[in-house]
């Protein structure tokens, strides 16, 4: 085989760029400190590396959600709890309000504090986040969730906020779930009479005497007393529809409470009249719409009721239908930040699990991608010396001729 000048020429220089590129690919490994700086430096860590550097970012897009989710359940807490306190202090009021030494003029001041207390919990269901958006007004951020009557204006679809790659979790509550309804599961029962009542019959609390034949609460009652001693109970079945009635029951003397049947009770104050009215309903079926009940005490604290002894009686079974009403609405508020509270828990344990997850990421990607040091400082001093030989390996080969040849 006949070897020219060029060909050895060309062999060393290509020998040199060689050594020279292996030598510039450690200066870059070790300048960045990546261990593949393109992708052919190892193709199936470089897959693996985008695989991890994905499943790490939606990690990462998890935890900013979890973030968001934690900021709206924060703000819907301070609200909530804002409304515990005002709830408790309306109670109170009532119970003021039942003292038969107000005056007139004593129950208007009354009704102006509530009425105060009615724009306070306005203002608490019309509460913003942290991106200026209704919290209560369910995906209807941008209204507010009450007007000032009292009508809801949002809609009853929660806003769901994607808190893990299987966990969806709701960012805030739906209005009409706070000031709207009564405590979900509850069997109690809430006593209203007719406003043209003209006895002075007070009914204080119903109750079921025997869960055996009303164990669900499923029963609502009208009550009509036909004279001073008898009364009629019409009793509806909610469950399907259907009515039935109680006709010509005698009212006991010295009675303090009405048996309506099916095993309820209600208790009651007073001397009826012919043509009264009450319905004494399960709350579960009622609108327990609290700003109605709010609107509905106000007008019977302002309604002059001194000296008149069915205008008294009428304004106690509003009172005590609004105690009723605000009782159940305190227990559901309760209810509600209940749940705030486990999804606040639920979103601390995956943003716990979220960091061990991103910890392992980075452990992994670290192992692929990242260059040992050591190692490299070993090649990049075996490369120089290689660089060295092979220049000083096509120097000696430059010096070779004929001439060089026979005199040796």
């Amino acid at each position: 085989m006949r070897i020219s000048s060029s060909l050895m020429f060309q062999t060393g220089l290509n020998t040199i760029n060689a050594q020279q590129s292996d030598l510039m690919h450690l200066y870059q490994q070790i300048g960045s400190g990546q261990r593949m700086v393109t992708p052919a430096d190892d193709p199936l860590a470089a897959a693996q590396a985008i695989n991890l550097s994905q499943a790490q970012s939606q990690n990462l897009r998890y935890a900013d959600n979890r973030s968001v989710a934690t900021r709206n359940l924060a703000t819907e807490e301070d609200a909530l709890n804002t409304l515990t306190l005002l709830l408790q202090d309306v109670q109170t009021r009532l119970v003021q309000a039942g003292n038969g030494t107000l005056s007139d003029a004593d129950r208007q001041t009354l009704a102006n504090v509530l009425q105060n207390a009615r724009n306070t919990a306005i203002g608490i269901a019309n509460t913003r986040d942290g991106n200026g958006q209704y919290l209560f007004s369910g995906s209807q951020g941008s209204q507010p969730a009450f007007g000032d009557d009292g009508t809801y204006h949002g809609d009853s679809l929660q806003r769901q906020i994607q808190a893990d790659a299987t966990r969806q979790i709701a960012g805030s509550d739906v209005g009409t779930d706070i000031f709207q309804r009564s405590q979900p599961g509850t069997l109690a029962y809430t006593s209203s009479a007719a406003g043209t009542n003209t006895g002075t019959v007070v009914l204080g609390g119903p109750y079921i005497a025997d869960r055996a034949q009303n164990a669900d609460a499923r029963y609502s009652f009208d009550l009509t007393f036909t004279s001073a001693t008898t009364f009629d109970v019409t009793i509806t079945d909610n469950s399907t529809g259907t009515s039935t009635t109680n006709a010509g029951q005698n009212l006991l003397a010295g009675a303090t409470e009405v048996d309506l049947g099916n095993g309820t009770k209600v208790q009651f104050s007073g001397t009826p009249a012919a043509g009264d009215t009450f319905q004494v309903d399960p709350l579960k079926t009622q609108n327990a719409n609290m700003f109605q009940t709010f609107d509905n005490l106000i007008a019977a604290l302002n309604a002059p009721s001194q000296g008149d002894v069915a205008a008294t009686a009428n304004l106690r079974n509003v009172l005590n239908t609004s105690m009723q009403k605000f009782s159940t609405a305190y227990d559901n508020v309760l209810t509600v930040r209940s749940s705030v509270g486990a999804r606040m828990n639920e979103l601390e344990a995956l943003d716990n699990s979220g960091a061990q997850r991103n910890l392992g990421f980075r452990q992994a990607l670290s192992g692929l991608e990242d260059l040992d040091y050591y190692e490299a400082t070993t090649q990049l001093s075996l490369r120089k010396i290689a660089l060295e030989g092979a220049g000083l390996a096509f120097q000696t080969i430059q010096n070779l001729s004929l001439f060089n040849l026979g005199r040796g």
